[in-house]
């Protein structure tokens, strides 16, 4: 039986990545260009700015990755591209390359939803998984409770009203003047202190939980405000922040809602197996 290989393009925000796979779950190569450093100035990604450095990194990229692989363009199957969510000129730059490239070899283009991306890249990292199972989809701009009914079924059970938990990272982060992006400095490379959230203690500051009626909805607004108005009184009066306990503190308060409702999600649902996308 002969080999499906998969050419693999994603350009929804600040990097771009092709990967080759080998009958959908073997991974040959996966060439990532990542553009933190250069948004970490602006202290967020700028779309223009992304856009321009794909165009300048596609082709690099998408090289590397068939010399990494050992393989030719002609050995490529079919070509799979995210078409969103995500940053419109970022994702027209790698869909272009795509949509090029699957016309000059003659074979099939697929467009795929990033969020299915996230999910399914769980396949690729555990071979035995297989539907059904509850996952909880936690990227940059998206936090999502879904229910994989099988591998193209789904059903979003419950998603943020308002920022995504990435969002709330990046943010607060910005406000204790600790960088971009938010999450990996607050939970573990911080420039100032390193390993903040893991040096802090997580029961200094009671931030509170939104858990919206013990739905399957998130909402991480009200503690991004309640962090922004506990820092701005602490100023006022003149007392220390300890940047390692709220920084402890604000992860623990959106971990805990998390992890509540994607267990709360799998025991209503009857399902022993819940994925972190």
């Amino acid at each position: 039986m002969k080999d499906i290989i998969t050419l693999s393009i994603e350009s929804s925000c600040d990097e771009t990545a092709v990967a080759v796979l080998k009958n959908g779950r073997e991974v040959l190569a996966n060439v990532v260009s990542t553009q933190i450093e250069l948004h970490k100035k602006f202290g967020g990604v700028v779309p223009e700015v992304a856009s321009r450095k794909h165009i300048e990194n596609i082709d690099a990229v998408y090289q590397e990755a068939l010399d990494t692989a050992g393989i030719k363009a002609e050995d490529i199957d079919h070509i799979a591209v995210t078409y969103g969510p995500g940053l419109v000129g970022a994702l027209l730059v790698g869909l272009s390359y795509a949509k090029a490239l699957a016309f000059t070899l003659g074979i099939p283009l697929v467009g795929v939803n990033h969020m299915q991306g996230h999910i399914n890249a769980n396949y690729i990292q555990h071979k035995d998984l297989k539907p059904p199972f509850i996952t909880l989809v936690v990227s940059g701009g998206h936090t999502h409770l879904v229910e994989v009914k099988d591998y193209q079924n789904y059903e979003i059970l419950g998603r943020t009203r308002d920022d995504a938990s990435g969002e709330a990272f990046d943010k607060i982060s910005r406000a204790m003047g600790l960088g971009y992006p938010g999450g990996p400095i607050i939970d573990k490379l911080g420039p100032i202190v390193d390993r903040l959230a893991k040096e802090g203690n997580k029961n200094a500051i009671d931030f509170p939980r939104a858990y919206l009626d013990e739905g399957y909805d998130f909402s991480f607004s009200g503690l991004k405000s309640a962090v922004l108005n506990y820092l701005n009184a602490q100023k006022m009066k003149k007392q220390e922040i300890v940047v390692e306990d709220v920084a402890a503190s604000f992860q623990e308060a959106v971990v805990e809602v998390l992890a509540t409702k994607a267990v709360h999600a799998a025991e209503e649902k009857g399902y022993k197996t819940i994925a972190l996308s």
